[in-house]
């Protein structure tokens, strides 16, 4: 039995105004702050002698590492995510970038906001344009009802409200 598995889909390239300035200020951080803190720290394990028995050196060069793949990705996505900002024609229709609030079955209600993959938070109810809920809701308008097949099964929510943020 084979482990090959098919490339997962690529993720939209949109983003938020705020998500692109938080991927610019991470991207800043690690190329400014600490990747010149893992260098140094680097230097000093590596001028203690013995690499191989060297616990400190082996740790920075994996954290060095660890840091060149990220930078490495967000150098790449930063180059290929588009801003996609405003309001849109019909602000009562979900699109990029609104905020829904939803009630379930039970009539429990939630709120999420529909933004890019780069930026989505569950637990603050951002979630990914790409995402099956996210799917479901794009198009719609208040009132409406829709079915959502999620890994635990399907779920209905009825759209209370759609706002977009200024």
């Amino acid at each position: 039995m084979s482990r090959w598995r098919p490339p997962a889909e690529k993720s939209s390239p949109y983003i938020t105004a705020e998500g692109h300035a938080r991927l610019k200020a991470e991207f800043e951080q690690l190329w400014r702050v600490r990747r010149p803190e893992v260098v140094r720290a680097l230097s000093a394990a590596a001028a203690e002698g013995d690499r191989s028995e060297n616990a400190e050196y082996q740790y920075r060069k994996k954290e060095l590492r660890e840091i060149d793949a990220r930078l490495k990705y967000l150098t790449t996505r930063l180059q290929e995510v588009k801003i996609a900002g405003g309001r849109p024609a019909d602000p009562s229709r979900v699109f990029f970038g609104a905020t829904v609030q939803v009630a379930d079955e039970e009539g429990e209600e939630r709120s999420f906001r529909v933004v890019g993959a780069d930026e989505t938070d569950a637990a603050d109810g951002r979630i990914s344009v790409d995402s099956p809920v996210a799917r479901a809701l794009l198009g719609k308008a208040e009132g409406e009802v829709v079915r959502v097949r999620l890994p635990g099964g399907e779920a209905e929510y009825e759209i209370i409200s759609v706002s977009y943020i200024a």
